[in-house]
């Protein structure tokens, strides 16, 4: 969520940084992530991404028009994804709850969606992000125009079609782990901002993780956020360094061994986002942000605004990535 950024220099990590260019230095931590230590050797070959059909899925879900949460568009978009993922043979489950948002005189039922692939392995993996969709264009100029109709093309719907994409490509994948897909509800809903919260539905699923573990742990977590504008470029979210940097290493080393050159070994802006809530009950979680799309909340983000490059590129290193993973 950029209206959160703040350009922090984290001054004990710069010295690694700025002595990088595209190939992270693993520091020698005895301390080192879990996942981290559960590498198998070989290198797997990413999955044959198709960025036209993934394109063609966000042109799909912002034909429903707005998803913001509660509204008619987001149950819309709850039964499209439903049978989609249970087509290619994963289960799917809502977590319920309601919040009272400061600025709305009632509180608003939101559902973050679970889907759940190879749910007898209890050591797992999320890739996350949200798929609701803002109420207002707040960075639109001309603030008449802050109520029209948003579709927010990147900024969430490219994570479903992203995830809807990837369904096709699973059951082929040579997975040692157990993978869910979260998306969140209430990110984006906000009419005051200042006064309104973020980040309601990982705020949730961090709650019930922590309140009842389930029987799985996630060993890492992945958040796609504004990833799939035209040539983005992911450096390291300055959270993510902070909170998971052995994950954030193993990610962009991968990337930098595959020459996915969106990818790049240098610090970003620090950002609050989803990512903020799993790191605090203990998933290392990164955020794959692209923090340049000129779009973001305004009525131009649309699909035609997208890339299907983008997408495939994340998804070449992160298909490798958790193909490594056992």
């Amino acid at each position: 969520m950029l209206p959160h950024c703040r350009l922090l220099l984290l001054l004990w990590i710069a010295p690694v940084l700025l002595g990088c260019s595209n190939s992270p230095t693993v520091a020698q931590d005895s301390k080192k992530d879990q996942f981290a230590q559960d590498q198998v050797i070989e290198m797997p070959t990413p999955i044959a991404f198709d960025g036209e059909r993934a394109m063609s899925y966000l042109r799909k879900l912002c034909e429903i028009g707005p998803r913001i949460s509660g509204s008619e568009g987001m149950l819309k978009q709850h039964d499209l994804l439903k049978e989609h993922f249970e087509k290619h043979g994963a289960s799917v489950s809502w977590q319920r709850f309601e919040v009272r948002q400061h600025s709305q005189p009632r509180p608003t039922r939101m559902v973050n969606l679970i889907v759940t692939w190879f749910p007898q392995r209890p050591r797992r993996i999320l890739i996350c992000g949200h798929y609701d969709t803002r109420p207002l264009a707040d960075q639109e100029p001309d603030r008449r125009n802050w109520t029209k109709p948003f579709l927010s093309a990147n900024d969430g719907t490219s994570t479903v079609a992203w995830m809807m994409e990837w369904a096709h490509h699973i059951k082929t994948m040579d997975l040692k782990i157990g993978l869910d897909f979260v998306l969140f509800d209430g990110e984006e809903y906000i009419f005051e901002p200042g006064r309104d919260e973020y980040f309601l539905g990982s705020k949730h699923f961090a709650m019930e993780y922590r309140r009842r573990p389930p029987a799985h742990r996630y060993i890492a977590g992945v958040l796609l956020d504004l990833f799939a504008g035209k040539d983005a470029v992911f450096p390291v979210e300055g959270n993510s360094l902070f909170h998971a940097g052995r994950l954030a290493e193993d990610i962009w080393g991968w990337a930098a061994r595959l020459e996915v050159k969106a990818f790049k070994w240098v610090q970003g802006p620090t950002v609050d986002d989803d990512h903020l809530a799993l790191n605090s009950v203990g998933i290392p979680t990164v955020d794959i942000i692209d923090f340049n799309y000129p779009h973001w909340h305004r009525l131009s983000d649309l699909p035609e605004n997208c890339s299907a490059d983008s997408m495939a590129a994340v998804s070449r290193v992160l298909s490798v990535w958790v193909q490594r993973i056992k």
